[in-house]
């Protein structure tokens, strides 16, 4: 399916995943537990952007197929 809004929020998940990689780098390179807290945190807002991400993008995914069997009705 191709959809410019789904493309978007494709693009802005594979951007979260590759924030969490780098994140993930400095918390193992970390030796400082107040940083380490702070990265975590960080990781924690991400994690959650990128499941309203999904659950978005599902959505959109699902209205768009109804609209196509609707289509095809008529």
């Amino acid at each position: 399916m191709d959809d410019p809004y789904l493309d978007e929020l494709k693009k802005e998940f594979r951007g979260y995943s590759g924030e969490l990689k780098k994140l993930k780098q400095k918390l193992l390179k970390s030796t400082s537990s107040s940083e380490q807290s702070k990265i975590i945190k960080k990781i924690d807002a991400i994690a959650s952007k990128m499941e309203s991400n999904q659950k978005q993008s599902t959505k959109v995914k699902n209205s768009r197929l109804k609209d196509m069997k609707k289509n095809k009705k008529f």
